[in-house]
Order: structure tokens, then sequence, then C-alpha cells
């Protein structure tokens, strides 16, 4: 069989290397927007946030009471 019919180019193909399986893995950085997400600070830049004393502080006693029943 010649190289060029399609029935040997079907056959002999070989995937290309692809990416790893499954879902991408959570960064830390998606772990720290969804939590600013579910106290309702999800449009805070939180890289500032995170340098501002104040505002982290303010940010830090909101967590703080959602968990106390």
């Amino acid at each position: 069989m010649e190289d060029r019919r399609g029935a040997h180019r079907v056959l002999m193909w070989r995937p290309d290397e692809g990416g790893s399986l499954g879902r991408p893995r959570r960064r830390w950085e998606d772990n720290i927007k969804t939590d600013l997400q579910k106290v309702r600070w999800g449009g805070v830049d939180w890289l500032a946030l995170a340098q501002e004393r104040d505002r982290r502080r303010e940010l830090v006693n909101v967590l703080i009471n959602l968990r106390v029943p």
C-alpha cells in the first residue's frame, strides 16, 4: 500500500502529545477569588487589598464573623 493513500494514513496515524487529561488544577489565586466572591468582594483587586492593612483587616473581620454561628 502506498504511503499517500487514505487508508494507510489512517492506520499509521499517531496522536500528537497532548496536554494533561482532566480539568485544570485549581490555583491558589483561584481559591482567593472564589472566597472573595462568596463574601461579595468579588470586584476588588485582591492584590492591592493585600497591601492595604486597614481594608485587609476589615475583610478578615467579615470572614471571621461569617464562621461564627
